[in-house]
């Protein structure tokens, strides 16, 4: 388990992470969310002891980290796959992060084939793709069979095949009773495998919710009906005291009334439906929702007016591209 209470870090005037209370329990995927420059890598890095809090506690299983001995056994994490020395071969830097904690030789071998770098043990790091360097990190993270374990964007360079094993692995170590806390901006790889989400914006707290809650509470649920008799299943559901937007195309939008509510009641009153879907947004629309006024740094549409002073042409397939640009005449 890992508790935060008012976690806090200032870097000058600047606050990274602000007053953050939550607990990483055991037993299910925990995903923590937030855009860029919300204070996660911060936050991470505080809870293994490699950035000082100004303020606030961090403790693992109820102690802090420095606290410890062998912390590879207590908790894996996985920051940095290229915190690696890349002259030493995938073994070697497995062999002395077990020395360093008491963790027996064999142990490395285990590691080395549950991620699938047996065949590439003894090649140097320095020579590994990022994939691999990936799955070196998670190798390592797993290197003392901890009870917690972190991950920082974790299928970053992993082919289909490597991303698929992570999120099960992800998942049957929760299942051991295991805490499982990740990090990802791949909103579609973190629906499929978290239980539980963290999303902070600023570095304050924003949501601490289970997935399920967090896409219901951030985002517009309503079910979607197709009729060939229109008209009449309009009046029945207006009859009936039912909201309706009428969406083009012959469809209809329904809030505050399930599909089986809509089911039964078209039934009652013999009508047709070729469509009775209820509709949910995804975890990616209902973050976009929740986080729209914590980010920091937003991007912007190409620039439609005339090119820059230099008459530096624009980019190939941007604005403007193949329209009549024409540059700009020397000394004007």
């Amino acid at each position: 388990m890992i508790e935060l209470e008012g976690l806090t870090k200032r870097y000058g005037e600047k606050v990274a992470v602000n007053n953050l209370t939550f607990t990483v329990r055991p037993g299910v995927v925990t995903g923590f969310l937030g855009p860029n420059g919300a204070g996660k890598s911060t936050t991470m890095r505080m809870m293994l002891g490699l950035d000082n809090p100004t303020a606030g506690d961090v403790r693992i299983d109820g102690k802090h980290y420095a606290q410890l001995k062998d912390p590879l056994t207590y908790i894996g994490a996985l920051l940095d796959a290229k915190a690696m020395h890349g002259g030493r071969s995938a073994f070697n830097h497995l062999l002395c992060l077990a020395q360093s904690n008491g963790i027996p030789r064999t142990r490395v071998h285990e590691v080395l084939d549950t991620v699938g770098l047996t065949a590439v043990a003894r090649k140097k790091a320095k020579g590994f793709s990022l994939g691999m360097g990936q799955r070196l990190g998670i190798a390592g993270a797993l290197l003392g069979d901890p009870e917690i374990l972190m991950f920082d964007e974790p299928v970053n360079g992993l082919d289909p095949e490597g991303i698929h094993w992570i999120r099960n692995l992800m998942k049957s170590l929760a299942a051991q009773g295991r805490t499982v806390f990740v990090s990802s901006h791949l909103m579609s790889e973190m629906a499929l495998t978290a239980d539980h989400l963290v999303v902070i914006g600023q570095g304050r707290l924003l949501a601490d919710t289970s997935m399920s809650d967090f896409i219901r509470e951030n985002s517009r649920s309503y079910v979607r009906l197709r009729s060939p008799q229109r008209e009449r299943l309009l009046d029945v559901l207006h009859e009936a005291g039912i909201t309706v937007v009428e969406a083009g195309n012959g469809t209809l939008e329904v809030d505050g009334a399930s599909s089986e509510q809509l089911g039964e009641l078209a039934a009652q009153h013999h009508l047709v439906l070729h469509e009775l879907s209820p509709q949910q947004a995804s975890l990616e629309e209902a973050f976009m929702q929740l986080t729209a006024e914590s980010v920091e740094y937003h991007a912007h549409a190409d620039h439609q007016g005339p090119p820059p002073a230099g008459g530096t042409p624009p980019g190939p397939g941007g604005p403007g591209w193949g329209e009549g640009w024409q540059p700009r005449p020397k000394g004007e």
